[in-house]
């Protein structure tokens, strides 16, 4: 992965001192610098956000695909080193399904998936889906 650069500042979207970002302009090309199981998992999540999340834009946002509406960032993902970190900004959604998402990384804003295996789509389908029915606001 070549566009790697530096960490995010801050805690922007969930984010921690020492990730790493990209410098992508777009997410098609933030996508092409992956390959094999990872692109997959990849495609296929930014496939159900577009589907999904009617009437958001997505766009690049702290090095990240990101999902907004009313220009508020409300999901983002990210392949880290060593696991695909999708955040979902909306408290109360996460809260609701952290019992589905028991087999998995789970931190304040952040589910974190360190093997392809571990995603349970159905789960990231609903947690999609909780994101485009919620209006309170992003955290």
């Amino acid at each position: 992965m070549d566009r790697w650069t530096g960490g995010l500042a801050g805690r922007g979207l969930g984010g921690h001192s020492g990730r790493v970002q990209s410098d992508a302009p777009d997410v098609d090309r933030y996508l092409e610098g992956f390959t094999g199981e990872w692109r997959t998992v990849l495609d296929r999540l930014r496939g159900r956000c577009t589907e999904l999340l009617t009437g958001y834009e997505e766009h690049m946002a702290y090095g990240m695909p990101a999902y907004r509406r009313s220009g508020k960032v409300e999901i983002s993902f990210a392949k880290q080193a060593n696991y695909l970190s999708l955040y979902v900004l909306k408290s109360d959604v996460l809260d609701a399904a952290r019992e589905d998402l028991a087999g998995a990384d789970v931190g304040k804003g952040c589910v974190r998936y360190r093997r392809a295996a571990l995603i349970d789509w159905a789960v990231v389908d609903r947690l999609l889906e909780a994101t485009a029915a919620s209006y309170d606001p992003p955290c």
